[in-house]
């Protein structure tokens, strides 16, 4: 394998500095012009279902490094996902009005601006995944976690949840070896376009290294192990 197919995003002045200082100021500057719906957002969600506004979840970042994404709160509550038989609702049924209009809009992610904003995330990258998920991945694979996990990146813009994890998995790797200040600026740029069109924002199947096999509020952190 040629060393150009091997060489990771860490390499190269903007993705060692640039990148950093990028992700500062751009998320502090939406962070501010972005307040009024941020603090909309979470009022709305408090006050239309039971539970706290955010929703904050483990996830390996940057080398595997785990930290805490943060996202508004679009489901119920796990104590509040029964039906009046006792039986457990769905994922989808879990999913509140208001939620289901921050999900097709994407402004169930901007709280992530302040993981940006604290170093955890980057505005471009790949997405974070689960840990079960990044358990499963190769040696290869793996280098996808060479770069901070952005709120939006390369698979997003080019189908985003209607790829296979394997198609999502290759397009981060050609991210992490090609990041370059423009390719940041386009992927941002073509990400508008995705939100409001709202192309790709359905999940549509589950894959060898997306499947939870299991109890899937297992997985991410609702219930525990002896629950």
């Amino acid at each position: 394998m040629s060393t150009s197919s091997t060489r990771t995003a860490e390499t190269g002045f903007y993705a060692r500095f640039g990148k950093r200082l990028l992700d500062l100021f751009g998320s502090a500057i939406a962070i501010i012009l972005l307040s009024p719906v941020i603090l909309v957002s979470a009022v709305l969600v408090k006050t239309t279902s039971r539970g706290p506004a955010f929703f904050f979840q483990d996830r390996p970042g940057l080398h595997g490094r785990t930290f805490r994404i943060i996202k508004f709160r679009s489901m119920l509550t796990f104590e509040d996902s029964y039906d009046a038989e006792g039986n457990e609702l769905t994922n989808d049924e879990r999913v509140t009005r208001v939620g289901a209009i921050l999900r097709r809009t994407s402004i169930d992610e901007l709280p992530q601006l302040f993981n940006v904003f604290f170093g955890h995330m980057s505005l471009v990258g790949p997405r974070p995944a689960l840990q079960y998920q990044v358990e499963r991945y190769d040696a290869d694979q793996r280098k996808r976690m060479d770069v901070r996990p952005g709120m939006t990146g390369l698979a997003q813009v080019k189908g985003r949840n209607s790829l296979t994890w394997d198609q999502k998995i290759a397009m981060d790797l050609a991210y992490v070896r090609n990041v370059s200040l423009g390719l940041d600026v386009k992927i941002m740029a073509k990400t508008l376009n995705v939100v409001v069109s709202g192309a790709g924002i359905r999940f549509e199947k589950h894959d060898e290294l997306s499947a939870h096999n299991g109890d899937l509020r297992r997985h991410i952190g609702e219930k525990k192990d002896d629950a």
